[in-house]
């Protein structure tokens, strides 16, 4: 394989780094009760919000993400959609529980209320428990008093974001709309590689609400805590180009093609050590110049439509 043909595909592969991978996303979010028409009106917007920049990180699949609020919120479909979007995961995929609202925290157990009987941080815990261990998760408990839980719901392979530090923090929290706003912010992506990951999310809203308590030279009542590792892991949002992949049928199709070329190359690589340095090239070769056709047809759609590649280049073969 010559090196002018070789640095083709390789720059093939560059210009498609950061469109999103086809492991299933599953998004559940869940909006409870507001108390009032403003909450209400609020955790509306909000859980709609999340609902439609999940979409982007959930490679455009409408059955992945999940918006339950209002009279939709009840216990039992909480339960059942859960069960549902979970049971089918294995390792490699992911899921994501967005809870935004009021929460409750007696001493013992803390409470997302919602119409009807609120369910218990213990229920909820014994619900995403049943998630195969070998799928990561990402909990966002926006609620007031969400702090309450924070350690009861660690687990290995489980990330945990509750708005607040303590079950002692009961005001209504402001982290649920900056944790929104960071999934369609570029300010949020701060390496700009067109992904918001949870941890950019995070830091964003936690930003958020100390600039606007300060702003209003106000006593901070709410603290967020992170618990777990490796929360950069998760994909929330997609913005921009990177976007375009969830959302426009020729890239998402294109998308598939490459992870094909991919699962080829996977399949390849470990006979570079086996093999004579011409034969490992030769059947090198013809994938990588797929791969390259494949950059230059992702290239081509994504100036259509008034862009280029996430990371900011084309492939120029």
């Amino acid at each position: 394989m010559s090196a002018r043909r070789l640095v083709a595909a390789l720059c093939a592969a560059a210009a498609l780094h950061g469109v999103p991978a086809l492991a299933a996303t599953k998004v559940l979010i869940v909006a409870g009760l507001g108390g009032d028409p403003q909450y209400e009106e609020r955790f509306t917007q909000w859980s709609q919000k999340v609902a439609t920049a999940s979409m982007t990180a959930a490679g455009g699949d409408a059955q992945a993400v999940v918006n339950l609020s209002g009279d939709a919120a009840k216990r039992d479909a909480i339960e059942a959609r859960l069960t549902a979007m979970t049971k089918g995961l294995s390792e490699g995929d992911e899921f994501v529980l967005v809870l935004i609202g009021h929460g409750s925290y007696d001493g013992s157990e803390y409470r997302l209320n919602i119409p009807g009987p609120d369910i218990t941080g213990s229920e909820l815990g014994a619900l995403l428990d049943r998630i195969p261990a070998a799928v990561p998760q990402l909990i966002v408990n926006t609620t007031s008093t969400s702090g309450a839980i924070a350690d009861k719901w660690a687990k290995p392979n489980r990330v945990i974001v509750t708005a607040t530090r303590t079950g002692g923090e009961r005001n209504a929290t402001r982290f649920a709309g900056y944790w929104a706003e960071a999934l369609t912010s570029d300010a949020a992506d701060r390496d700009k590689d067109g992904s918001v990951t949870a941890q950019e999310a995070y830091d964003y809203a936690v930003r958020r609400v100390s600039d606007v308590f300060k702003s209003d030279a106000a006593l901070q009542s709410e603290h967020a805590k992170l618990t777990g590792s490796n929360a950069s892991r998760f994909v929330v949002a997609r913005l921009g180009a990177a976007a375009l992949f969830a959302s426009d049928a020729e890239l998402m199709a294109l998308r598939k093609q490459q992870n094909t070329i991919e699962q080829q190359l996977a399949q390849l690589k470990p006979l570079k050590a086996q093999l004579p340095k011409d034969e490992y090239y030769d059947r090198i070769e013809p994938v990588m110049l797929e791969l390259a056709k494949l950059g230059e047809r992702v290239d081509a759609r994504l100036a259509a439509l008034g862009t280029k590649a996430p990371g900011g280049g084309n492939a120029k073969p």
